[in-house]
């Protein structure tokens, strides 16, 4: 049996996900960096006591990261998303303004409220199907998820892993953190909207003047319409109880997961697949949590502390973010994040959260500056589309030095 067949074999037999049968280079990058965190702690270069708070620390957020994202995937299989998206096309009438704001809402919305990754995974590869339904030009829709993915993650605790660790630190709940970080989400959509508009949405830029609207889509399957509906729903409840949880939003999500599980379970058992599970989100997290802080102990928080200083204030908070932006791009943004909030006091809350917008809004020059655009650049890539890389890296750095100032300075006005 060639290998080939046999990886097909393997899949097919045991319902395992493809990655789990044919790894890529990036999951093997996975892989080794948990291998990498632990042999330190192996070494005793990272005290087992200090590994062990660490990873009590992020369980709650590994368990929301798991349920959120099987959510969106049952989601996506019920079509919710695809239904939705060509919805928003049909609404546009062949305009292509009209279909900007529209995308840039439901991006903007599915970052926000289901996680960053929700839209890097699931929103970019609907996005694209659509663009070839609809014969719309198919770079705008895919730079359109590649940076709200990004810049739209700062409004809430779950938006990003990276909110959810700064929300923990200077103890805020989801409606108190987004009282503080509402503006600069604003800010940071209101700038991308713009450099979307002027790089790659304006008439010279997408080659079109209208696109055709879309026919909707019918879903005709025994069992889809049911699941449709409980599957948004359970999409819309996890919504509603952001507000309401307040630390407890791991078993807010998966009790939101475990409906739509549920309802799959019932209706096309089929689709409950170990492929589900983000299992390679998981390996890279838990594996930064012991590398890092390994890192920190060794050198990187002088390094961290010398480029983000110790101050408070305007300087303070610009530094911050600056750090943010420079480190998530030569690295990538939770590192970055995490190695910059071992130097900040808790006291400095302000900093802290300068920090985080440099994190968030400033990983869109380099591929691998964070995971959410690596994960759009992949699907782009299973698409056939090909993104210049010399123009994604000068306009990413306009937006994120354009981000960056007007989000800081609206952060000043909410403190």
């Amino acid at each position: 049996m060639g290998r080939t067949v046999r990886r097909r074999w393997l899949a097919q037999r045991w319902r395992l996900p493809t990655a789990l049968v044919k790894r890529s280079g990036l999951d093997w990058v996975r892989v080794g960096l948990l291998l990498a965190g632990l042999l330190c702690v192996a070494t005793g270069l990272l005290p087992a006591d200090e590994a062990e708070r660490n990873i009590r620390r992020i369980a709650p957020l590994l368990l929301f990261l798991a349920s959120v994202i099987v959510l969106a995937n049952l989601a996506k299989q019920a079509q919710v998303f695809d239904v939705i998206a060509t919805r928003l096309a049909i609404i546009g009438r062949g305009n292509y303004l009209a279909l900007f704001l529209l995308c840039v809402a439901f991006a903007s919305a599915t970052t926000a409220f289901l996680n960053l990754d929700t839209t890097a995974v699931l929103l970019t590869p609907v996005l694209l199907a659509l663009a070839g339904r609809a014969e719309i030009a198919p770079v705008p829709l895919a730079m359109t998820t590649i940076w709200l993915a990004n810049t739209a993650s700062l409004l809430l605790p779950v938006s990003n892993l990276t909110n959810l660790l700064a929300a923990d630190r200077i103890t805020l709940s989801a409606p108190a953190f987004a009282a503080r970080m509402w503006l600069p989400a604003v800010t940071a959509i209101a700038a991308t909207m713009i450099f979307l508009w002027i790089c790659y949405w304006r008439r010279r830029r997408r080659g079109r003047d209208r696109y055709i609207s879309p026919a909707p889509l019918k879903l005709t399957k025994r069992g889809q319409p049911v699941l449709f509906r409980i599957t948004g729903a359970a999409c819309l409840l996890f919504i509603v109880a952001i507000p309401i949880v307040g630390d407890q939003i791991g078993l807010a999500a998966l009790a939101a997961a475990s409906i739509a599980v549920l309802a799959f379970a019932v209706l096309d058992r089929r689709q409950l697949t170990m492929g589900l599970i983000p299992w390679q989100l998981l390996i890279l997290v838990t594996g930064l949590f012991l590398v890092v802080p390994t890192l920190s102990r060794h050198g990187l928080s002088d390094v961290m502390s010398g480029l983000i200083g110790t101050g408070r204030g305007e300087v303070a908070e610009y530094r911050a973010a600056t750090a943010g932006v420079v480190l998530s791009n030569a690295l990538n943004n939770l590192p970055a994040y995490t190695a910059g909030e071992a130097v900040i006091p808790k006291s400095s809350g302000d900093v802290l959260l300068a920090l985080l917008i440099g994190t968030n809004v400033g990983p869109i020059i380099t591929p691998w500056a964070s995971l959410a655009t690596l994960l759009c650049l992949e699907s782009c890539r299973r698409y056939g589309l090909r993104i210049r890389l010399g123009a994604f890296v000068l306009a990413g750095a306009g937006l994120a030095v354009v981000g960056l100032v007007l989000s800081v300075g609206a952060l000043r006005l909410t403190s």
